[in-house]
């Protein structure tokens, strides 16, 4: 039997109809199954591994900034959409925000404990600002200039140039399971194995990419496919994976039906014991997939709409409640005015800082 227990009125009021639900839900998988986010996450958890004592001092650099300090959880400002959508389609919204040192001064503002963005961005104003706020430099990009418009990820930067101008950690993206996939998970491995040795942190956005993954709905959001998404990601050494809240879940059998072949392998067990339909049990078994949460899983706030306070609130709840290690949250913030933007993060910090938002 479940017990309703009050909650923070501005949270309730975010999530509307799904507060209940949402607030008070007991996951499938319990929760000691898992590596759960804490103020010593990195005596915890990392010095355990083999990063080295460089790597330790950038991951604490990481966990003790910005309003989330010290808590375990991240509060992630990311503005690569530049690049991977243009200039127009990210800055039209609030021209402010063509200049990188506005972007930074919003994470500042914004309580983040990091800014993740392009080496331009961060290298024209590094010498101001990286001893202020740890930045991660995007170390890859897709580009939509070339004709046709292709999606595959491309390194413009290297892990010595986000070294140089003071980076705490870098991040790339895989977009696994598109043909470009082999060729990109050989490179960031590489750049990740460079990253450690200079003794910054790394993480990864382990994405989906390709058409076959739309069948009768979009599964590239399936819990399943991007579960192993966040395993190969870990494999490759990443201290933390960021990737996009599940929407669904069976996306092998999904592929499988809608190509009239076999594809991949699964467990019935994966839907039947360690998942349910319920977004709290989709993203714990992303969590799980995480080496069991020994590396934070912080997922995307999403595109910009209607509704993003809303929006944002209810994913951070989610994340939080799953055993998530927090949120990275761009377009919602930087597409609004300076101080609406920061007044989103805030609302997004709030929801990890609250005790009353229990892991379920």
């Amino acid at each position: 039997m479940t017990t309703t227990v009050k909650r923070p009125t501005s949270i309730e009021s975010y999530l509307g109809d799904e507060a209940d639900d949402l607030l008070n839900y007991q996951a499938r998988l319990p929760k000691e199954m898992l590596n759960l986010p804490s103020g010593d996450v990195v005596d915890r958890l990392f010095v355990q591994s083999d990063r080295n004592p460089q790597v330790l001092r950038s991951l604490q650099q990481l966990f003790s900034h910005g309003r989330l300090a010290h808590t375990g959880y991240l509060s992630i400002l990311p503005v690569d959409q530049g690049i991977e959508h243009s200039g127009a389609a990210s800055f039209a919204p609030n021209p402010l925000y063509f200049d990188p040192e506005n972007l930074v001064r919003l994470a500042l503002e914004g309580g983040c404990n990091a800014i993740a963005t392009t080496l331009g961005a961060l290298g024209s104003v590094s010498r101001r600002y990286a001893h202020r706020i740890p930045f991660i430099v995007k170390l890859n990009h897709n580009e939509l200039l070339t004709y046709p418009n292709r999606y595959d990820q491309i390194q413009f930067a290297s892990v010595d140039q986000a070294w140089n101008l003071g980076a705490t950690a870098v991040g790339a993206t895989i977009y696994f399971g598109s043909e470009e996939s082999t060729r990109q998970i050989r490179e960031v491995g590489r750049a990740f194995e460079r990253a450690h040795e200079l003794g910054m942190a790394t993480i990864l956005w382990c994405y989906l990419r390709n058409s076959v993954f739309k069948q009768d709905k979009d599964y590239h959001t399936a819990a399943d496919l991007t579960g192993q998404a966040n395993h190969m990601g870990v494999t490759l050494e990443a201290d933390i994976i960021k990737q996009k809240q599940p929407q669904s879940n069976g996306g092998y059998d999904a592929v499988a039906r809608g190509t009239g072949g076999k594809y991949g392998r699964t467990d019935d067990r994966v839907y039947s014991e360690l998942t349910s339909d319920h977004p709290i049990d989709l993203t714990r078994y992303q969590v799980l997939n995480c080496y069991a949460g020994r590396a934070p899983l912080i997922n995307s706030g999403g595109a910009s709409g209607d509704n993003d306070f809303a929006q944002a609130v209810r994913t951070a709840v989610i994340n939080k409640r799953a055993g998530g290690g927090g949120l990275i949250s761009g377009r919602k913030a930087f597409q609004r005015p300076m101080e609406d933007g920061v007044k989103l993060l805030h609302a997004i910090q709030d929801v990890y800082l609250s005790p009353e938002v229990s892991i379920a």
